[in-house]
């Protein structure tokens, strides 16, 4: 037996193609069956009912970590043994960390931090390349860049994956014939970055400070990361819908993704998605398999616009699916749990109410933006202006100091860099994400050089 330290398991996968290849397949597919079998170092007790319990099991489900899941409701000797160590309804859901600790109710940074995510990070140390957001565009940098010798961080809020790792198939990514979940796509793409020495940090980008050079990005810990180059990919979120009480059954009947976890709430039942693009298609297809009908809410008159042609073909043939053009939710009811909904038709006023308790809300999107700060220039919509988009105005009021212009990609700040749903006039679409990401780094050699 070789005892090889991780540094050293690192740095044989790196360079020594045939036992890298053994190593990393079995390291991958140890995790997946543990993650079916549902056998860790975790233990979650809560119930279905309760939006932080499906709140813990996103986050450790998108992070690719196993637990075991005692459900309250339908284990009454779990409530006994909670009313022992005097823990209340109150202070579920409850989260058994490695046999050592009981996080009651734990926020997504405890439960990282508990479980060992996130590494220590040496403030003095200025990175080759922060790569802001782990979505497909900044797997993308992460990968490529470390692959290349570059230092890299890459920070990500919640999980690797961004928007696409919510979706529950994506059919249309080039060298998947059979299609691949978001999930699984943003686990392999986290697995390469590991493998070639990237590191990320399960953190939130609170600033950038701009006005020196290394340019610093401030966690919301204050923690502070210098970094010679910066590629933006903090993607967009969905839109909200402008409902008075919406947030009262946010992750308690209505959702922002459609996965496993969520589909496993919703089996047997009437559910309604709400948007027309290629991620409210995908939701529609994967929620009919389980649940007793699907409705498409769109508030124009079709889907030809906003969806891949495949998409609306499976809506059109799938019986359990009804689409319902200008149409929008208007009201929504309930006390703990989202129990019913109106909507109504905007050419006729014309109302229902239905009795239906879960609804996936995937409309436009809002780039993550509020961070930056003025440091970078922005369109009317607040997306990341780059290379070409950005006018001789723009750079005059960023006070852009080089003779040359942007380059492709790059912002109005030099070495500065956005890649995918962040930066304006991106295509929606995961494979010109990873373009993006990928073509990013070649500029950043060259502003390294610079």
């Amino acid at each position: 037996m070789i005892e090889l330290s991780r540094e050293n398991a690192l740095s044989l996968v790196q360079t020594d193609a045939e036992l890298s290849e053994i190593l990393m397949r079995a390291f991958i597919l140890r995790r997946v069956e543990l993650l079916t079998q549902g056998v860790g170092d975790v233990t979650l007790v809560g119930s279905n009912h309760s939006a932080d319990t499906l709140r813990i099991k996103e986050f450790l489900t998108r992070n690719g970590h196993p637990y075991t899941y005692i459900d309250l409701d339908r284990d009454a000797d779990m409530q006994v043994l909670l009313d022992r160590f005097k823990i209340s309804s109150a202070d579920t859901p409850v989260l058994i960390c490695r046999g050592e600790s009981i996080l009651r109710n734990p926020k997504n940074q405890q439960i990282a931090d508990c479980l060992g995510f996130n590494q220590a990070v040496n403030e003095t140390q200025v990175r080759d390349l922060v790569v802001i957001g782990a979505g497909p565009s900044g797997l993308a940098a992460a990968v490529y860049g470390a692959s290349e010798g570059l230092d890299v961080l890459f920070l990500e809020k919640y999980a690797p994956g961004g928007q696409a790792g919510s979706s529950s198939k994506i059919e249309n990514y080039l060298g998947f014939p059979a299609g691949i979940s978001g999930n699984e796509l943003a686990g392999r793409a986290y697995t390469q970055a590991q493998k070639f020495g990237a590191q990320m940090l399960l953190a939130n980008a609170a600033r950038l400070i701009c006005d020196r050079i290394p340019y610093i990005v401030e966690l919301e810990n204050g923690v502070r990361i210098p970094a010679r180059s910066i590629v933006i990919a903090t993607g967009a979120r969905y839109r909200k819908l402008a409902l008075e009480n919406l947030s009262r059954f946010e992750g308690a009947g209505v959702y922002y993704g459609a996965t496993f976890v969520e589909a496993q709430l919703c089996r047997g039942e009437e559910v309604v998605v709400v948007g027309g693009g290629n991620a409210a298609g995908q939701a529609a297809a994967f929620l009919a398999e389980s649940t007793k009908h699907v409705y498409v809410a769109i508030r124009s008159a079709g889907l030809a616009d906003t969806m891949s042609r495949y998409l609306i073909r499976r809506i059109e043939e799938t019986p359990a699916i009804t689409l319902l053009p200008h149409t929008e939710i208007v009201a929504l009811e309930g006390r703990d749990h989202l129990d019913r909904l109106t909507w109504r038709n905007n050419q006729t006023g014309e109302t229902e109410e239905k009795d239906i308790a879960h609804v996936f809300v995937m409309t436009g999107a809002t780039p993550n933006t509020d961070w930056l700060d003025g440091c970078v220039s922005l369109d009317t919509k607040r997306f990341v202006k780059t290379g070409p988009d950005l006018s001789p105005e723009d750079l005059s009021t960023a006070h852009w100091p080089l003779a040359r212009r942007p380059y492709l990609l790059e912002t109005s700040l030099p070495g500065v860099f956005a890649a995918g749903d962040v930066r304006g006039g991106n295509v929606k679409r995961v494979a010109s994400a990873v373009g993006e990401g990928s073509i990013a780094l070649s500029f950043v050699h060259q502003v390294l050089r610079e």
